[in-house]
């Protein structure tokens, strides 16, 4: 999740006809064709490519997801497997997806670990806002319906955008990522990861705090699913992120509904005003990756493959119920 600064060329025919062969039969990428590339949303300065689709017909007003791949993926892939751009179709609202540069992180990464990405108006959650900004003046989609999420490092960026952008998004989703400040927390990304980094709930809301100084409206409700046989991101993050967020809201770290969804162990954490903080998944046995389910049905969604897992449960319909968006 944290690897930088590499590039390849393919140079032989044979290459290139095995590389054409993979997207035309890799599950997630035949609808690459149905995404468009935008350039110049604004200044750009985490140098991020943006891509979106708009479901033909869509009406004016309509809600934005921003949905953000992980290591190793692309916009066109993430969009297809998580199930966003199915459930775009379906319940009518568009998506953004922000794609990494390998000139910037070698590993396709989000750099959710570094200073300068992560900070209000710099790098990559600068690019992300100047995105979103874009895309509700091409759609004249509605601000106040705005939401953003991701998986692995993406799930990492999505806690960066809600932390130094609340103002943008009234709810976020994160999936096997980490607390926003945890890289600078842990003092490496590696510990982050793998261990979770030493910080009371009140410090860990600070972080969210300074990241928006003198930020007095509303922040956005958390979301999280988290594996529990994950071994990239350990489920102390999920944990860390719940204390993080009950923090920002007021909200204690009981828990005022537990029980199962799908099976897997589910729980919700109110606000003093009664609305939903903190919402978790602990998917059980599972591993690092995005929930799907894959199928036709109103629960269903998603196309199982690399890190896009099919644990009969489709976050992105789980997160877009809860968001209103069905």
């Amino acid at each position: 999740m944290t690897q930088t600064r590499a590039a390849s060329r393919p140079v032989l025919l044979a290459t290139l006809l095995l590389a054409l062969l993979s997207v035309l039969l890799t599950p997630g990428r035949a609808s690459a064709a149905s995404l468009q590339e935008v350039t110049g949303f604004g200044s750009n300065p985490g140098a991020l490519r943006m891509f979106r689709h708009v479901p033909d017909g869509l009406p004016a007003g309509r809600p934005v997801v921003v949905a953000l791949h992980g290591c190793t993926q692309n916009a066109a892939g993430y969009g297809t497997g998580s199930g966003w751009l199915q459930l775009a179709d379906r319940w009518g609202f568009s998506v953004v997806l922000p794609q990494q540069q390998t000139a910037n992180n070698a590993s396709s990464c989000f750099d959710w670990f570094q200073s300068g990405d992560i900070e209000r108006g710099n790098g990559e959650a600068a690019s992300i806002a100047q995105m979103v900004e874009r895309q509700l003046a091409d759609v004249s989609g509605d601000s106040a319906r705005v939401y953003v999420t991701g998986l692995s490092a993406g799930g990492g960026m999505t806690a960066v955008m809600m932390a130094a952008y609340p103002e943008k998004f009234a709810a976020g989703g994160v999936v096997a990522g980490l607390p926003y400040g945890c890289a600078q927390a842990a003092a490496s990304p590696y510990v982050c990861m793998y261990v979770g980094a030493t910080q009371t709930p009140r410090q860990w809301g600070d972080r969210v705090r300074a990241a928006r100084p003198g930020y007095a409206g509303p922040w956005p409700a958390l979301t999280v699913f988290q594996g529990t046989a994950d071994y990239t991101v350990k489920p102390v993050n999920m944990t860390d992120l719940t204390a993080q967020w009950t923090d920002v809201h007021g909200a204690d770290r009981t828990a005022d509904v537990s029980d199962t969804v799908a099976g897997y162990p589910h729980q919700v954490f109110r606000d003093p005003s009664g609305g939903t903080a903190v919402e978790t998944y602990s998917i059980t046995g599972m591993g690092h990756g995005q929930p799907v389910d894959p199928g036709s049905g109103s629960e269903q969604c998603g196309v199982a493959g690399a890190y896009v897992l099919d644990v009969n449960l489709c976050a992105a319909q789980r997160l877009g119920r809860a968001w209103g968006l069905g």
